[in-house]
């Protein structure tokens, strides 16, 4: 099996000072489909503080983890406790942007020293998977698939869902009316194995992501069942577990199918293994379960309308939500994990004011910091829920939240990003024009932010090559 050396990896972050080139090997049914495996070591190291200027603009760096591999950060909770953004920053201060052809809501992950997404093509009727180079945002290499158009909500693209890695492989998922795909790959672009689910039914379009769990590959595979337009078929709604290596069903869970629910799952975890999956729709209300043979152990109905947020666990407590695209019934809801045999769960607290709907919270120590579809952020307790202040930053949001070091930075759908204190006293830092709009998630890692703007991916940190 050939392998690569892992100081493709090393040599780079060790030296930043130095510009290094360093040479990459880049190149339904329910089958599996299978291509020669190729896997690409992966060296997790801590970032670097630099500093760049522009137009009289000072951005500085602090260190930071050499990993955002899913979703809204490692963990999901959008938080990294090392490195820092500035509180505003110019167009010259990027250290590069790349032009990826279309404007999707797939939010770029990092691996290592390679950056994932995907990238919808529609006048070709295609769907991507590509990867950049962390560095340069150079292309190393880009993965195509045929995709059949679709409807989608109009705050949705064809390209929305985000991948999630390992040290070993990249997986990816979309899906249309036809077809449910889940894909994995090497870190050089050859597919591993391919998976196809089915049919997709929904008023929105795909939007879910995977999640790695253990040693397996979970995706939350949630359908419409109501409001359904004449000649549609309800879909079927369940929670599926692969083998990571393989793509074979350890198992398969059945959810009751109401509206299309796109939170990620999350894991519990119990003396550092994970115990539990919790996840949320509207037809289970929030719920468990078990990874090892997939048994829902618990639920709670406490989801009354669609679920888009992807759940955060703090401790024992799982925090939801569910609302509408109106914004008028949005919903948090804060739940004790059971944790014992016979255990069940317990609605903790409920907040009915500015509640987010899409975006996904963040959490930073004992504090939950959200921003609602309409521009209004708020700081809470986790643990009781107590509100400790609110304020209206302005504009709408479909992208989360995220916080590195001490500093919030949130965009709005129309590309104004602002950058607050993550505190207990409210301290608006900075805001920034993006100039365009902005749907995706950022990322930060190895001292760079990561920010997807209209058709562009843009880099922020790091040496200015």
């Amino acid at each position: 099996m050939p392998t690569q050396s892992p100081l493709r990896h090393f040599i780079p972050k060790l030296l930043p000072s130095v510009q290094t080139a360093v040479a990459h090997a880049v190149p339904g049914s329910d089958r599996l489909a299978r291509r020669p495996l190729t896997i690409a070591w992966a060296v997790m190291v801590t970032g670097f503080a630099a500093s760049i200027c522009g137009s009289g603009t000072s951005v500085a760096w602090g260190d930071a983890p050499s990993s955002w591999n899913r979703f809204h950060g490692t963990d999901g909770h959008g938080y990294s406790t090392d490195g820092n953004i500035p509180s505003t920053w110019t167009d010259s201060d990027y250290t590069w942007r790349r032009n990826l052809g279309s404007r999707d809501v797939s939010s770029p992950i990092v691996q290592g020293d390679s950056i994932y997404m995907l990238v919808s093509h529609p006048k070709q009727q295609k769907i991507a998977v590509e990867s950049l180079d962390l560095a340069t945002g150079k292309p190393r290499w880009s993965e195509s698939f045929d995709q059949i158009p679709h409807h989608l909500h109009q705050r949705n693209t064809l390209a929305s869902s985000t991948p999630v890695a390992d040290e070993d492989f990249v997986f990816a998922a979309w899906a249309d009316a036809d077809h449910t795909m889940l894909k994995c790959f090497d870190h050089d672009g050859a597919e591993v194995w391919s998976r196809d689910f089915g049919a997709w039914q929904s008023q929105h379009g795909f939007g879910t992501s995977p999640a790695i769990i253990g040693d397996m590959v979970v995706l939350f595979n949630s359908q419409q069942g109501e409001q359904l337009q004449p000649g549609q078929r309800p879909g079927s709604s369940r929670m599926i577990a692969v083998d990571r290596r393989t793509g074979a069903t350890r198992w398969e869970t059945p959810l009751t199918t109401t509206r299309t629910c796109y939170g990620v799952p999350a894991t519990f975890q119990q003396d550092a293994k994970p115990t539990q999956i919790i996840a949320t729709n509207t037809g289970n209300g929030m719920f468990g379960i078990d990874p090892s043979n997939g048994k829902m152990t618990w639920s709670i109905p406490v989801m009354e309308q669609r679920s888009c947020m992807t759940p955060i666990i703090v401790g024992d407590i799982a925090l939801g939500s569910s609302g509408s695209g109106g914004g008028g019934n949005n919903q948090l809801v804060a739940v004790r994990i059971p944790t014992t045999p016979g255990a069940q769960p317990q609605e903790l607290y409920r907040i009915r004011r500015n509640a987010p709907y899409v975006p996904t919270p963040v959490v930073k120590d004992s504090r939950l910091f959200t921003v609602d579809d309409r521009g209004i952020a708020q700081c809470l307790q986790v643990e009781t829920g107590e509100v400790l202040w609110t304020k209206r930053i302005g504009g709408n949001y479909g992208a989360s939240p995220i916080i590195v070091g001490d500093k919030m930075l949130m965009i709005s759908l129309d590309g104004k990003a602002t950058l607050i204190q993550a505190a207990d006293e409210f301290k608006k830092l900075g805001e920034v024009d993006l100039s365009g709009p902005v749907g995706a998630t950022p990322a930060y890692v190895g001292g760079k932010l990561l920010i997807r703007v209209d058709n562009e991916l843009r880099c922020l940190g790091g040496k200015t090559l």
